[in-house]
């Protein structure tokens, strides 16, 4: 099992994203602690989580970090969870690009 799957839509990806950060960046892949769960690629983000803040600026960010429009990128699960899953509407983006994001940290 991975973090991303194709859909008949596109691509749809499972993220844990940390709000509040000092900077936007991948973190890596986790695991999650739950049974059946599998996989997830981790964000760190700037925005806090209020008033969807933190969801627009993970939706940026990929669509930045991918050199997509930002309309290619939807939330489709976890509008109030740091557990989420986007959709990218782009079947031919690679979503392995994601981790050339990763921090230093």
């Amino acid at each position: 099992m991975s973090w991303y799957r194709r859909s008949s839509a596109g691509w749809v990806l499972n993220l844990h994203v940390q709000p509040g950060a000092k900077h936007a960046a991948v973190v890596g892949v986790v695991e999650s602690g739950q049974p059946g769960k599998g996989p997830s690629l981790k964000l760190r983000i700037p925005a806090p989580a209020l008033e969807g803040r933190a969801n627009a600026a993970v939706l940026r960010f990929i669509a930045k970090t991918l050199d997509l429009p930002r309309q290619s990128v939807q939330l489709l699960r976890g509008e109030h969870s740091r557990d989420k899953q986007i959709l990218i509407t782009q079947p031919g983006v690679d979503p392995q690009r994601l981790l050339q994001a990763r921090g230093n940290d």
